[in-house]
């Protein structure tokens, strides 16, 4: 929560972020890159709705990125973010998206204006969008760029609590893993596979394990 107005003492954890986000722009302005965020956003425990945190496991079991990415799997995306916008020249969001016309598994990129301010086409699952911290944010001066990325759900209600995706959801994550990996490349980001070290390079194709 951001408090407008009075001081607050931070937390230890808000610090600790604090202290990662200039040592990501440190290093990003030694590397010629502006700060970049990728916000892998859902809840494991709802079938689809977790295929945010499943591309975030993904990118980390398979790959190495430089210091100037910060990669979070932040759960429900809230205005506590605002700091990242701050501290950011790039914001990326994966998410789970429904209302898009299209079949379970299909993989969609659109900039943050194009998300419907409500319900609709394209819409996140959840309350807090990334144009929704842009608009707080720019209240505040700050400024950033953005891109989503998400996959059309097949079921994110499940009737118990289920980690795991459903099939056809499951079936396309290498898709959507290989969109953000795509984007980041195409910034100029150097990604490693971890397994050879190699350089992601354009039409790279991500193996799941096993």
């Amino acid at each position: 929560m951001v408090a407008v107005g009075g001081a607050t003492a931070p937390s230890a954890a808000a610090a600790e972020e604090a202290a990662e986000m200039a040592a990501a722009g440190a290093a990003a302005v030694e590397g010629g890159l502006g700060p970049i965020a990728v916000l892998c956003v859902g809840n494991r425990l709802m079938l689809d709705e977790g295929v945010g945190p499943a591309v975030y496991d993904e990118l980390v079991r398979a790959y190495e990125l430089p210091d100037s990415v910060m990669l979070r799997d932040v759960g429900c995306m809230g205005l506590d973010m605002l700091e990242l916008v701050n501290a950011c020249d790039y914001l990326v969001t994966v998410d789970a998206l429904d209302g898009t016309g299209q079949p379970p598994g299909t993989v969609l990129e659109f900039a943050p204006e194009d998300v419907a301010r409500h319900s609709g086409a394209m819409a996140s699952l959840h309350e807090c969008k990334l144009i929704d911290l842009f608009d707080a944010a720019a209240l505040l001066g700050y400024e950033a760029e953005g891109r989503c990325f998400g996959m059309q759900v097949e079921n994110m209600s499940p009737a118990e609590l289920t980690v795991g995706l459903t099939p056809a959801v499951y079936e396309a994550l290498p898709r959507l893993v290989e969109t953000v990996l795509a984007c980041l490349v195409g910034r100029g980001v150097p990604v490693r596979v971890r397994a050879t070290g190699e350089l992601v390079r354009s039409g790279h194709q991500h193996q799941m394990e096993g």
